[in-house]
């Protein structure tokens, strides 16, 4: 009786109902829902086909079919089939059964990747579970209505087969895809609970697609955000990446922050936000991000979390150079704290970490325009994402716009402009740094001389 009323004040019922499994989809032809098939990869289709034509059902499934239905060519296709990973692995020349969790298939065509999953059937409660209820095992296959019940959100459960051209909509997706609402399946807090980073996901769409978050939907987030904390690390990690490179990074992370799931993603990122040089920093680097994705370009995971976790650095540069330490020593263990501080929340690969420590590193070396050093800088691997990380100071009002300037030139200058601006003295920007040194380091040589 309890529950009911909880549920009632809540706003749970309808979502529970919703989650049912219903067997009877509502089925869109291609004059209903619109889709122009020229913006379906043609190996998506291959895929298909060849399950098809060997007996198998098979469709588009997920954000494919919610890009399409909104006349967006979607980056990614998936495939939902009721063959079992090893059906599928037989059929295709390369093809990989991947997963713990859930086993799914990586099919490849070139570089290329489709993933093919099986229809999972009902969760089991036999499954394991750790002991806060999030999923650890469960490679229970069903049927595809079933399958549709276990799916996160209304609008990425709809089947797409592009042979009939035609959509199966079990939760009211497409309704939802036109009123502009992200609302999940079933019960929001076991939803949740079965997998914490749902809550991630759904600040994600939200703030890529421009929806609103129907209220069942975001009753919970609050309370539960801590259950994150107990998701893997790498999972974690990844999440973020496909968060912070959807092409609306500020506007994922102002909804993360509104919904209260960045404590323990970002530490001190709200300390960041708050001070005038370090926001327009992170809301430089976010735009540059933004854009660069809108264009198709590629973009690094360690340069975008270099820019988010500088300022943290950069506090505690000048720390270790206030209680006396030399600059460069400074900038190394300040790299080390703020990165064995973020490992923990967000396990950042080894790789992407040494990569962020070349582009932090550098940074002082760009103040050094005199003899060699500038030119052993161009030989440097990560020249290019540290050039571009000074611009970004430059940019935000950190350092002297005239050191970016002096950089480019240098950079894209000949043999003869580059020996003019070495020659050309800089401005009083990086000097004082040095002025300051190099007494300290000609005071012991002087006691020598005199012993």
């Amino acid at each position: 009786m309890i529950k009911k009323f909880i549920r009632k004040i809540l706003g749970v019922k309808n979502s529970a109902e919703s989650g049912k499994a219903n067997p009877k989809p509502t089925v869109l032809t291609a004059k209903e829902h619109g889709i122009n098939p020229k913006l379906v990869s043609a190996n998506a289709i291959r895929v298909t086909q060849t399950l098809q034509e060997n007996g198998f059902k098979a469709f588009i499934v997920g954000g494919a079919v919610r890009d399409l239905l909104t006349g967006v060519k979607p980056k990614d296709f998936d495939i939902a089939t009721n063959a079992t990973p090893e059906q599928v692995k037989r059929l295709f020349r390369r093809a990989f059964i991947i997963g713990r969790r859930f086993q799914i298939v990586h099919v490849m065509f070139g570089q290329d990747l489709l993933e093919v999953t099986t229809f999972r059937g009902p969760s089991n409660d036999a499954a394991p579970k750790d002991e806060h209820g999030r999923v650890l095992r469960d490679n229970t296959f069903g049927e595809q209505h079933e399958d549709a019940a276990r799916r996160d959100f209304t609008i990425n459960a709809m089947y797409y087969d592009p042979a009939s051209q035609t959509v199966f909509d079990y939760h009211g997706g497409i309704k939802d895809i036109r009123k502009k609402t992200l609302r999940i399946i079933g019960v929001p807090e076991a939803r949740y609970r079965e997998d914490p980073v749902r809550m991630l996901r759904v600040v994600r769409f939200a703030a890529k697609l421009q929806f609103d978050i129907d209220a069942a939907t975001r009753a919970p987030i609050a309370v539960m955000a801590p259950l994150i904390n107990n998701v893997p690390a790498a999972r974690v990690f990844d999440e973020m990446l496909k968060l912070l490179t959807s092409g609306h990074a500020m506007a994922c992370l102002q909804q993360l922050r509104k919904e209260g799931l960045h404590h323990g993603l970002m530490p001190l990122l709200d300390v960041v936000m708050e001070q005038p040089l370090g926001e327009k920093f992170v809301t430089l680097s976010l735009a540059n991000t933004d854009e660069r994705v809108q264009q198709g370009k590629p973009v690094s995971p360690s340069f975008l979390f270099a820019s988010l976790l500088w300022h943290q650095v950069l506090e505690k540069w000048d720390a270790y150079k206030a209680a006396g330490e030399f600059p460069i020593p400074a900038l190394h263990l300040a790299a080390d704290d703020v990165l064995n501080a973020q490992t923990d929340a967000l396990a950042i690969q080894r790789k992407i970490g040494a990569d962020m420590r070349d582009i932090w590193a550098m940074q002082p070396r760009f103040e050094k325009r005199v003899g060699k050093t500038p030119y052993k800088m161009l030989e440097h691997q990560r020249l290019r994402a540290g050039y571009d990380f000074l611009l970004l100071r430059c940019a935000s009002g950190e350092i002297d716009a005239e050191i970016g300037e002096w950089w480019t030139g240098f950079i894209n200058g000949d043999a003869e402009q580059r020996e003019k601006l070495i020659n050309t003295k800089p401005k009083a920007s990086g000097a004082p740094a040095a002025k300051k040194r190099k007494p300290r380091r000609r005071a012991p040589n002087k006691a020598k001389a005199e012993e």
